[in-house]
């Protein structure tokens, strides 16, 4: 079974207040691309601007660290084909807190927290669930592969405020997954994850189609 784990882009949307909406639009119609090919024969060649941060995306240490690997230079193997775990945010704090005795090495470390029901509504902005400090440094000493979640964002979100998930994560060169959706569909374990980017040369942050396939 395929589960999918992303949001649906389309035009206009709001991902992250204050982020442009994406707009799309053609390079050339079904109408005039008759002119060009032989009766009978027509294609639809679409155009789409974006900002990086739009629907589900992931960040590579690039979007934190000048130095760091961007979407061409991080490697498909943390990407990819990685054993999947959820962890189920509980107690209905918005400070997630990792249990400790979890084997979490070299897997895709998935938060579900259920914030994505808010997705496309102005209550998603507000008051989010994020991933404790001490956790995000947990997951990187204990050496998870990718850790994803279903929320505004992994950190909280104050105005000019500090981003230590995001700053310990991907210093450790940990990839993150943020705006994912249907981690209620998955098993706890068991799985395989995938959220692979295009090769994009200094960028730091795209858009994926992350699914998990469960046996």
């Amino acid at each position: 079974m395929i589960v999918e784990l992303s949001h649906r882009i389309v035009d206009g949307m709001v991902t992250y207040p204050g982020i442009p909406a994406p707009k799309l639009g053609e390079h050339l119609s079904r109408e005039d691309s008759r002119k060009v090919y032989a009766p009978g024969t027509e294609f639809h060649i679409g155009m789409i601007t974006m900002a990086a941060n739009t629907g589900t995306y992931l960040d590579t240490p690039y979007h934190r660290y000048p130095d760091g690997p961007d979407l061409s230079q991080v490697p498909l193997t943390k990407l990819a084909d990685l054993p999947g775990l959820v962890v189920r945010a509980q107690g209905g704090g918005r400070e997630v807190v990792l249990d400790h005795r979890l084997d979490v090495r070299g897997k895709a470390v998935l938060i579900h927290t259920g914030w994505d029901r808010h997705f496309g509504t102005d209550a998603y902005a507000h008051g989010h669930p994020y991933l404790a400090p001490e956790s995000a440094k947990w997951l990187a000493g204990q050496g998870a592969a990718l850790a994803g979640i279903d929320s505004l964002n992994i950190d909280d979100t104050p105005p000019q405020g500090e981003r230590p998930a995001h700053t310990i994560l991907l210093e450790a060169g940990i990839p993150l997954v943020e705006h994912m959706t249907g981690l209620a569909e998955l098993p706890d374990e068991g799985f395989r994850f995938h959220a692979a980017p295009p090769m994009v040369a200094g960028m730091g942050t795209f858009p994926v189609r992350a699914y998990a396939i469960v046996p």
